[in-house]
């Protein structure tokens, strides 16, 4: 295993990147991430947006359209132009949101009149004032006019956690897994039509989801189809896991120090051949993230964890480990990835590392300042991108959400969606909304299209029995899956309306 040269000793300044022969890539350090909606993930971002953020360069580049995330079905469209003021319909019909929760945002929380604010009391929407500068009829503070911490990161004044409120969605518990020890992950396959389960009993599962097109509000709970069952499948806990996007491979993480590469087969939805066991850890792997590499036409596995702290990239053509990444001073609690080359770790050392496999290396640090009036973080146990590689979300320890500009290096805002620990953190298929799971045994929603300097509408929809692990979102679906230490890995879905 080639060992990257530690990052310690030559981090690169705050905001820029630097290439192969060190040089500093030129683009880096424009600011990008306050600017106006979540929802301009899927359209153009107009110049004077940026405009609208002071003491940033301003670069042509960023005008270029960024990917939609997905088609919204004509039916849905026609849903929300009705449920919008005539000014608004088009604008947001345009953006190919349309997701089921936009109708309960619109009459349940009354968006466009009256929200609800981290403690469930009505607040007035930011998207209708009328002072300051505006983009599509969203308002883009000054950073004069953003409630700051002393410690320039804006911050909800109020952050007792969000209670529960009649306003809530109502997600429904569609199917429910119960296992005879707490249950640490579960993810989707890429396709959508199963799932994956991982539990401390060392049971490694792989479920079909179910049709959703019946799902009431008065719909009981049962046992999803399990297509495949392996039990001691670790020598100890599975904490975590991973699909590669072409979805033939998953792959686990355990306290047993290991990793186990296995092959699927989509037609059969069945595992196949012989797993490969890798053994680089010296101690618990807490998570895993794949990137395919199109070049060579082959997926790399990253992993992370205890015991030397080190990242681990594995060719898994091969079953290789080929490159371990130092820097981090304390366990690695979370990966994620984007852009098909960069991802980003959280560790317990209270930092977030910004990683490149192109230039081998780490090509930036952030602490993460979660206490008002001070840079005093807290460990990092979730991380997560926006799909446009602009916005950075992490969670920690001590309950506080933090949302970073990637581009413009700078902290937007903290804030605390939970009471206790927050272990999962993950953007809606759209981007639109952000799903935070926490050991006060609730799963959040937040929603984050506005001005992402002011307060966040935020509400609770689902709750567990004990500590919640881990939520992971459906790729296309708005339904997600939470596990959690009362034993059980369950499905939540919003009945149509």
């Amino acid at each position: 295993i080639q060992e990257a040269p530690s990052s310690q000793s030559k981090s690169p300044e705050p905001g820029k990147v630097r290439d192969d022969a060190g040089r500093d890539s030129p683009n880096t350090a424009a600011s990008t991430a306050k600017s106006s909606r979540r929802d301009s993930l899927s359209e153009k971002i107009v110049h004077h947006d940026l405009h609208a953020l002071p003491n940033q360069p301003q670069h042509p580049s960023a005008s270029t359209a960024l990917p939609a995330r997905g088609v919204t079905p004509p039916q849905v469209t026609d849903i929300v132009k009705k449920m919008l003021p005539d000014n608004t319909a088009a604008h947001t019909a345009a953006q190919g949101g349309g997701e089921l929760f936009e109708k309960f945002q619109r009459q349940k929380l009354n968006r466009e009149q009256g929200g609800v604010n981290n403690n469930g009391d009505s607040t007035k929407s930011t998207s209708s004032q009328q002072n300051g500068q505006e983009s599509g009829g969203m308002k883009v503070p000054n950073q004069s006019e953003s409630h700051q911490n002393g410690n320039g990161v804006p911050s909800q004044e109020n952050e007792d956690p969000l209670q529960a409120n009649e306003a809530r969605p109502k997600f429904v518990a569609v199917t429910s897994i119960e296992d005879v020890q707490a249950v640490r992950c579960a993810e989707f396959h890429p396709n959508g039509k199963v799932y994956a389960v991982g539990s401390n009993s060392k049971t490694f599962r792989i479920c079909e989801y179910p049709i959703l097109e019946n799902i009431r509000e008065s719909h009981t709970t049962y046992q999803p189809h399990v297509l495949f069952k392996r039990t001691k499948h670790h020598k100890g806990s599975i904490y975590c896991m991973a699909w590669s996007p072409q979805g033939d491979l998953v792959a686990t993480g355990s306290n047993d120090k290991t990793v186990k590469l296995m092959h699927y087969n989509e037609e059969q939805q069945q595992l196949e051949g012989s797993e490969v066991e890798l053994t680089m850890h010296d101690g618990t792997v807490r998570d895993l993230c794949f990137i395919e590499d199109s070049t060579n036409k082959v997926s790399l596995l990253i992993s992370g964890g205890a015991g030397d702290c080190k990242i681990y990239v594995t060719d898994c053509g091969s079953s290789t480990p080929f490159q371990a990444y130092s820097g981090h001073g304390g366990h690695v609690l979370s990966l994620f990835n984007w852009g098909g080359a960069m991802f980003v770790s959280g560790s317990q050392d209270k930092t977030v590392r910004f990683w490149d496999l192109r230039s081998r290396g780490c090509v930036n640090i952030v602490t993460p300042a979660t206490v008002p009036g001070s840079r005093q973080g807290s460990p990092v146990a979730a991380v997560c991108v926006d799909p446009s590689g602009r916005l950075l979300v992490s969670g920690h320890e001590d309950s506080s959400c933090v949302l970073f500009d990637i581009r413009g290096n700078r902290p937007i805002q903290c804030f605390k969606p939970h009471a206790s620990d927050i272990r999962s953190i993950r953007f809606s298929p759209s981007a639109y909304y952000l799903l935070t799971a926490g050991y006060d045994n609730k799963l959040v929603l937040t929603d984050l299209q506005g001005d992402l300097t002011m307060p966040l509408p935020s509400v609770v929809v689902a709750q567990h029995a004990d500590k919640v692990i881990s939520g992971r979102w459906h790729p296309t679906d708005f339904s997600f899956l939470s596990t959690s230490a009362d034993k059980t890995a369950t499905l939540w879905a919003l009945p149509p309306i």
